[in-house]
Parts: structure tokens; C-alpha cells; sequence
């Protein structure tokens, strides 16, 4: 069956955060929500069960369990247990309980900037204190800085590491390599790596997602993984997570965290999304998905290459969002992005939400339409251009 990406669906006016949130004639490419419809046999699925009409607390069955499994088995390579799932409302529900239940106020988290900002807030939340293991730029992608992560995984108070495989906003999908290499500094410094994998789906063609449970058992046995088909499906708002985790004593201290946090309970029709999203028709949907998607991509970067070469694109490997450096402008990323909704009438996000290392950049959800992410370009080059003629003058 051939999926229709280029179908134009209206979203405002339904309580959208990303589209009622913005004003009427502007062009919402922010938050990580796409503007495609979720796959069919999702919508068939929601529907049978929506006819029942009693939506009461929910038992998750044990073919939820098996839909999980079968699906990184076939999918990803990655087979683990039953056991080892831990069900949630979101990952970030999931970090969140997941820092209270593995460190103490005043202990290090670190992250690896810029990075999705949401882990900024978890750790702060937990009393915790953010050290960032900076990511390099290197022409137009980023790596690791391992002599760096070394110096920080070192101090006796770091506890853990926030990975996000593949990396948002930096749109890296990180090799068996470069794991590899983080991990054993991790182990060697008694720091749990924590995998935020909500991404994984989207991956553009010569790169290849790594499951971090699939890293030798010396590494991986003590690491925590979060996934979740929100992203690669366009479900986020039925709020349903996975916390995959091998050993049972730090298991067992996630899932009283969860409970402390009062995220034990999940929607029932987040239930019934996973399970039908984790089949074959779900994979063909979303290999039709990811195609276009990096055709958007490529959208993108012809259009910058031709018409705004001096701000430079990131080569995008996984996720929907790109990162574009604009720091030919000399200006904040908080200014850009306000001038843009000002004068373009176009909403991206600034770099600087995603920590210092952001502070000339902008993010751009390019999991849309052609024809509105050729609207949005065209709103980005104005915008960016009456930037330039500003700084000209």
C-alpha cells in the first residue's frame, strides 16, 4: 500500500499545542510533532476500540509486552525479556523518575549539548546539577569530545549520562563505534548511562540506529533504555513509553520512582497504538514515512545551498529536525527565532533552549508536506535576508 505524506491536513482548530499555540497566519515548523496522520491501521485500531465506549483504568496485556519485544527483535536486532520493560506516561516522565531513583541532590547528571532540552529541567528538577560533555563541531556534523567525557565521568560526584541516540537537535545517529567508546568510559567511572532512544525510527539512508541494549554485556547490563513510538508515529498525545532495563535491583528502584511520581497508570489508547503500531503494516508506513522525510531533507539543504549559503546546514542522519548555523548573523538564536515569528511569520525553535552550545542556531521540524516546508523555507529566507540586510547597514 503507497501512504500519502503530501496530504494537507488541518490542525488548528483541534487543540494543538504546535498549531494553536501559534497565530493564525503563522507557520509552526517547532516542537516535534509532525504534521502527517498516523498510520491506518493505528486510526482502524483506535476506532474498534473507541466503539466499545468505556474507557476505564487499563490492564496492559501481555500481548502489549510481545508487541514491544517482537518489534526491536525483528526490527532492530535488539532481544531482550519481557521482564525488563517498565510501561510509562513519556519519556520524559521516564528520565525524570529515572533520576530520582539513581541519584541524590547536589549528584552530576551529564549531557552532551546541545541537546533536547527537557533534560535540563529533569535534572534540575531531581535537585541534580547539569555538567555538559560537549559535543565538537566538525564541519558539518558533530562528534563526541571522549578526553572531555573522561575529565567529566571522573568526578566523584557524576552519577549519570543522558544519552540521546540519535541525537536531537544535532541529528547524529551515533555508531557501535562511538558507543562502544562512551560506555567503557561510563563503566570505568561506576556512570549509568541512560538512553534516550525516542528517535530511533528516523534514519536517514548509510546510517544505521545502534540499540545501546545491543552493546556488549559489560556495558549494556547496567544501562537504562527509553523508547517509545510517540515520535516515528505521530502519537505522542496518547502519552505511552517504555523503560527497558536489564538489571532488576535498579528495575525495581525505577519502577518506585515511577510510582513516587504518579506515572504508573497509562492511557488505554496508548495501549492499543503501540500494539498496532508495532506490526508490519506499521513498518511499511513508516519506511514509506522515513523516505520522504530525508527528501524533505534534501529540500531543505538544495534550498539553503542555492539561496542562503552562508548559513550552514547540519547534515542531518536521523530525527526530523534540522540545525541550522546562523552565526554569520552575530545575533542570540532567541532573537532570530522572534524576528522570524515577527517578520516571516514562520516559529523555529532557537538553539539556546538546547543549552549554550546552541546560541547561534535554529531548529527546524521539517516532518511536514512538501509544499508547506516549501512555504516554510520561503518564510525562512525572508526572514534570514532581512537579517542580513540589517546587519549590512
Amino acid at each position: 500500500m503507497n501512504y500519502n505524506f503530501d496530504k494537507l491536513t488541518e490542525r488548528r482548530g483541534t487543540n494543538s499545542y504546535k498549531w494553536d499555540a501559534a497565530g493564525s497566519d503563522t507557520l509552526p515548523m517547532w516542537v516535534a510533532d509532525m504534521d502527517f496522520e498516523t498510520a491506518p491501521n493505528i486510526v482502524e485500531a483506535l476506532q474498534r476500540r473507541v466503539a466499545h465506549g468505556i474507557f476505564g483504568y487499563t490492564k496492559v496485556p501481555g500481548s502489549y509486552f510481545e508487541a514491544v519485544t517482537g518489534w526491536f527483535a525483528r526490527r532492530h536486532g535488539w532481544r531482550f525479556p519481557k521482564e525488563w520493560i517498565v510501561y510509562t506516561s513519556g519519556v520524559v516522565p521516564a528520565i525524570s523518575a529515572i533520576i530520582k531513583a539513581m541519584t541524590m541532590t547536589g549528584d552530576q547528571v551529564i549531557v552532551q549539548g546541545p541537546v533536547y532540552n527537557c533534560f535540563f529541567s529533569s535534572i534540575r528538577n531531581n535537585g541534580c546539577e547539569v555538567v555538559s560533555n560537549s559535543l565538537v563541531r566538525h564541519g558539518d556534523t558533530y562528534v563526541m569530545d571522549f578526553d572531555d567525557l573522561e575529565r567529566k565521568a571522573s568526578s566523584p560526584r557524576a552519577r549519570l549520562l543522558l544519552l540521546c541516540n540519535p541525537h536531537n537537535p544535532a541529528g547524529r545517529v551515533w555508531t557501535r563505534e562511538e558507543l562502544e567508546r562512551l560506555g567503557d568510559i561510563c563503566r570505568r567511572n561506576s556512570v549509568t548511562v541512560v538512553a534516550d532512544e525516542i528517535h530511533c525510527e528516523f534514519v536517514a539512508p548509510g546510517h544505521a540506529y545502534v540499540p545501546y541494549g545491543t552493546l556488549p554485556p559489560e556495558l549494556s547490563a547496567s544501562a537504562i533504555v527509553c523508547n517509545s513510538p510517540s515520535k516515528a508515529f505521530n502519537i505522542a498525545g496518547l502519552q505511552i513509553a517504555n523503560i527497558i532495563c536489564a538489571n532488576d535491583s535498579t528495575r525495581q528502584r525505577i519502577d518506585r520512582a515511577i510510582n513516587i511520581n504518579e506515572v504508573c497508570d497509562v492511557n488505554p489508547f496508548g495501549v492499543i497504538a503501540l500494539q498496532a503500531a508495532y506490526t508490519d503494516e506499521g513498518a511499511d508506513w513508516l519506511r514509506q514515512l522515513n523516505a520522504y522525510i530525508y527528501g524533505n531533507y534534501l529540500f531543505l539543504k538544495q534550498y539553503f545551498d542555492r539561496h542562503l549559503p552562508m548559513f550552514p546546514v547540519t547534515r542531518l542522519e536521523g530525527t526530523y529536525l534540522v540545525w541550522v548555523d546562523c552565526a554569520v548573523l552575530g545575533r542570540p538564536s532567541a532573537a532570530i527565532e522572534q524576528h522570524l515569528l515577527d517578520n516571516a511569520k514562520v516559529w523555529v525553535n532557537a538553539g539556546e533552549m538546547y543549552g549554550t552550545e546552541g546560541r547561534h542556531f535554529i531548529r527546524v521540524n521539517i516532518a511536514c508536506p512538501r509544499k508547506r516546508l516549501e512555504d516554510g523555507m520561503n518564510r525562512i529566507r525572508k526572514g534570514l535576508e532581512s537579517l542580513m540586510a540589517e546587519e549590512k547597514c
